[in-house]
């Protein structure tokens, strides 16, 4: 149906809502016996099919009294509660935390001891796993949140840095799919598709501090039907940030570590301010040393967020975070090259002399200095600038009741550079002279939106409806800048003036509409089944401003019905099966670094009108249970991702040798996911995973005008066939510690697959000690414990049809191993 179509059914639902408000109450019939703590908050969960959320020994030992009449989920919560000492949250996600009661603590204080560690998507109809924020403060500070994901089933998140914040090298791959097939949402804002050459947000180490982390969420295959993003045709990847505290409160830390890396860290809590809003303000400046060559990844980062509540119906929300990330990079290598110069082989930002000799040497054809083969073994050095703002104000509200929602404006811009010492282009004389020169992408994001919800209960039945709009407009320009003759560059990320070449320059702007609605009907006590679609149209603009292969035009992803659907049976208290249904569409990418884009006038002109979004089909089913600190999960899946896109050159079809993006067929993924959360002793726990995907093309590719390469029946690049998670915790309140080990199978980065990249367990080791009667914490963090070397991220050049001799350099190596300490203390 027309978009238009969409809009009104949008408004038509929503009206309904309204309308039926004052009839309906979100209330529930309870008849619960006086009974275990822990049995009457599991069922008042079902009943009122919310996630309520607790540590085994919160409730261990003590009773509720009996629970009869209509309440809401809150009211009943609270109710049971009474005189436990317990207090219910309610999280951003909707689900609810037990916590001690008064909870005025500091935020320190808060992650340590309220928050369990990991829901296995206890009653959702999709697969789904939550991390808490206890769990990812014990990771090293600055420590990407997608590296705290590695322990999940089917997970494969990697990194050349120990932190996993190195932007080039992150890659994460679930089911087949890489990181930008992957959708991402802070606090239900679009952070994009997370790509390194981003056209359309930022990575969430750019867009929120580390310590100021709440509980992040992964969705494999399915999310839910509102979320904002129109790449997570793999699944969703949801972050939060914590609120303020009702109390006044300082939290400062320190880390020092391995190479000089050091990181201050401090956030000012207001407590309640006289108008009832409390309001936090955080700073954190990193530096950090690569551990091979010469070079540094640096951060200065700002967050502020204030709440504030608007009578008693409704609350805002304001957010604004800042962030300057520089970062030299690590180099990409290749089996062949590293068999030769060894396995610290990086760039030589050291030694600018022997990067003017390499270049001249290339450029003039002459012999190149031992113990180099050619004048592209080493570069001298590359990187790049980001600088971000991100602002939201959201506000949420519940009219009734029945009814309540959210409406959330946003605003985001990029200002970024990413720099290559190029010994392909000299400097000319007037503007410096070297044989090397600064080749340079320059990025600016402006883009903004808004997105608004309802929800309403009316009786047995939740509906659900939202619509999401953003204007996206991305600059992107290709800039040469020179160099001075026999003097090394004492800033090399940096926003460079005065090019002496224009390469290209051009202007993107994307346009995003998305409708969705659904219900969620709780059919009895133990059934609950959900269905709804959602609509999606993204409109896709270029305009040249100056290039020799200019490129204009407009180009359209849109589906106006894309169902989901899913059902969750529970057989008792302790086990229950789910099931569910996702169609997804992933928009494409308005770039001259890739998508449609990134090719001529003729050969976008050849394609415009043929080719198709990818899309995914996606079915799930699986069986968890729960009890007694005891939880577990198993989910089967099969995918079928349809129209994948490839660039392949057209050179028999059009003059000029181009390369275009071209439909090429699809793939099939099946797999079994696994995990198990066991708290076998007071202070100890124990979780594991393991996932098996066997994920393969289902076509030949063809490109247009050349011999068919054979990929049918070939593994897909980059995802490996089997990953697993093991950690071992001790906790006793004071005292802490864990071991956690994380292995993957063996990768490919040839659609042939005749390089294989050998499969690797890496182990890391945190521990903690909690001062009594103080707010004082001190962290260890080792990093790859045994000192394993191993390849990381693999394509981070790109994917090759074959490569026998192992001469493509799109690897990363991950990190040797790597100490931190850290103290923390919060007054």
């Amino acid at each position: 149906m027309p978009f238009k179509h969409a809009a009104v059914a949008s408004a038509a639902v929503l009206v309904v809502m309204a309308a039926g408000a004052a009839q309906a109450q979100a209330q529930y019939a309870f008849n619960l016996p006086g009974q275990s703590l822990e049995r009457s908050l599991t069922a008042v969960g079902r009943q009122a099919q919310v996630n309520v959320v607790f540590r085994p020994e919160q409730v261990s030992g003590k009773a509720a009294e009996p629970l009869k009449g209509r309440f809401t989920a809150d009211a009943a919560l609270r109710r049971l509660l009474v005189g436990s000492g317990l207090d219910v949250q309610t999280t951003p996600g909707g689900s609810y935390l037990l916590v001690e009661a008064p909870a005025p603590l500091a935020q320190a204080d808060v992650a340590a001891v309220d928050e369990v560690v990991v829901v296995l998507g206890r009653g959702r109809t999709r697969q789904m796993q939550t991390l808490s924020r206890a769990e990812l403060n014990k990771l090293a500070p600055g420590t990407s949140p997608l590296a705290a994901l590695n322990k999940l089933p089917g997970v494969n998140f990697t990194s050349s840095d120990p932190f996993g914040a190195y932007e080039w090298a992150q890659q994460v791959t679930i089911r087949s799919f890489t990181t930008d097939q992957m959708g991402y949402t802070l606090d239900g804002l679009p952070l994009g598709n997370m790509q390194y050459r981003n056209n359309n947000g930022l990575s969430i180490g750019r867009a929120l501090l580390t310590e100021n982390n709440g509980a992040t969420s992964l969705s494999q295959g399915g999310s839910a039907l509102g979320t904002a993003s129109t790449s997570n045709i793999g699944g969703t990847i949801d972050f939060t940030s914590i609120d303020p505290t009702d109390a006044f409160g300082v939290d400062i830390a320190g880390t020092y570590g391995s190479g000089g890396t050091w990181r201050g860290f401090a956030r000012l809590n207001t407590g309640k301010l006289p108008g009832g809003g409390s309001l936090y303000a955080a700073y954190a400046r990193q530096d950090t040393k690569k551990w091979k060559a010469a070079g540094e990844q640096n951060i200065e980062q700002v967050n502020v967020k204030f709440v504030q509540p608007l009578g008693e119906a409704v609350r805002s929300t304001t957010f604004v975070d800042y962030a300057d990330r520089r970062e030299d990079d690590y180099a990409d290598l290749s089996f062949a090259l590293v068999n030769r110069l060894g396995w610290k082989v990086d760039t030589i930002s050291d030694d600018f002399a022997l990067a003017e000799t390499l270049a001249t040497a290339l450029q003039t054809g002459g012999a190149v200095p031992k113990p180099y083969l050619n004048a592209d073994d080493v570069y001298y050095n590359g990187g790049g600038v980001r600088q971000d703002t991100l602002v939201y104000e959201r506000l949420d509200y519940d009219v009734t009741p029945s009814l309540s929602g959210s409406t959330t404006a946003y605003y985001h811009r990029d200002h970024g550079i990413g720099t290559y010492a190029s010994p392909y282009d000299a400097t000319p004389q007037a503007y410096g002279g070297s044989s090397v020169s600064v080749s340079a992408l320059r990025y600016d994001i402006d883009r903004a939106g808004l997105i608004s919800r309802l929800s309403y209960t009316l009786g047995d039945h939740k509906l659900d409806a939202g619509v999401w709009y953003e204007n996206n407009d991305f600059h992107q320009a290709a800039y040469l800048y020179g160099l001075t003759k026999g003097v090394a560059p004492t800033n090399f990320q940096r926003f460079y003036d005065n090019p002496f070449r224009t390469r290209w320059d051009y202007r993107f702007s994307t346009k995003t509409y998305q409708f969705h609605v659904g219900d969620t009907w709780s059919v009895t006590d133990d059934l609950k089944v959900n269905a709804g679609f959602k609509a999606l149209k993204v409109t896709n603009d270029a305009k040249t401003i100056t290039s020799k292969t200019p490129i204009n035009g407009t180009i359209e992803a849109k589906d106006y019905f894309l169902p989901s659907a899913g059902i969750l049976y529970r057989l008792d208290e302790r086990n229950e099966l789910f099931a569910g249904f996702t169609r997804n569409m992933a928009a494409f990418v308005a770039s001259a670094s890739s998508g449609p884009f990134s090719t001529t006038q003729a050969g976008f002109d050849y394609i415009r009108k043929d080719l198709k979004p990818e899309k995914t089909r996606t079915l799930e089913a699986g069986y968890r249970y729960s009890r007694d600190g005891l939880q577990a999960t198993v989910t089967a899946y099969d995918v079928a991702f349809q129209n994948r896109l490839l660039a392949t050159s057209i050179s028999a079809t059009i003059v000029g040798n181009q390369n275009v993006l071209q439909n090429v067929g699809g793939v099939t993924s099946r797999g079994v996911e696994t995990a198990i959360n066991w708290r076998f002793a007071p202070d100890w726990s124990l979780f594991g995973s393991f996932a098996y995907n066997d994920a393969k093309y289902d076509d030949d590719v063809r490109p247009l005008g050349g011999a068919a390469i054979a990929t049918k029946g070939k593994r897909v690049v980059a995802a490996p066939k089997t990953v697993g998670g093991a950690e071992l915790a001790y906790d006793n309140g004071a005292v802490w510690s864990k071991i956690t080990a994380h292995y993957q199978g063996e990768r490919f980065y040839t659609y042939l697959n005749d390089s294989p990249v050998k499969s690797s367990t890496v182990f890391d080791l945190a521990a903690g000690y909690r001062v009594p009667r103080t707010r004082v914490e001190v962290l260890l963090n080792v990093t790859n414990l045994f000192d394993k070397r191993y390849y990381s991220s693999v394509g981070t050049s790109g994917f090759v049809n074959t490569d026998p001799t192992g001469s493509y350099t799109t690897l990363q190596q991950g990190a040797p191993r790597q100490v931190f300490a850290t103290v923390r203390v919060s007054f």
